[in-house]
């Protein structure tokens, strides 16, 4: 299984999923909001409490990540100028984390909260 479960309500999420979309990343994430029944049983299935995610998660070839390690992946796996970006994993995970957990946990009070639930587009 391949899948990016996220928060259909916060823009970062939201954009990110775009972004991934627009880069045909192959072979393809299957993009799954965490509001849905699928996204929420797959959170709970690993540990993440699905009322309050503080992270997304993705799956990837029987491995689950969360935090900036799977921003990480879903850098690298986009490519390009992404890549790039994904050097960020030479800091260490705490200090990636502790960023990482800022970000999430103001993500509404900076950048919004989408009115309606992100449903990308059926491929």
């Amino acid at each position: 299984m391949r899948a990016v479960v996220f928060d259909g309500y916060c823009h970062v999420c939201a954009l990110g999923v775009r972004i991934m979309l627009k880069h045909r990343i192959e072979p393809r994430f299957e993009h799954i909001p965490i509001q849905s029944e699928r996204g929420r049983a797959l959170l709970e299935a690993h540990g993440i409490a699905a009322n309050d995610p503080t992270t997304f998660l993705v799956l990837d070839g029987g491995r689950a990540l969360t935090q900036s390690d799977g921003a990480i992946h879903i850098m690298r796996e986009i490519g390009g100028f992404w890549r790039v970006l994904a050097l960020g994993r030479v800091l260490p995970k705490s200090w990636r984390d502790w960023l990482y957990d800022v970000l999430a946990r103001n993500r509404y009070k900076w950048f919004g909260r989408r009115e309606t639930c992100y449903l990308p587009p059926a491929e």
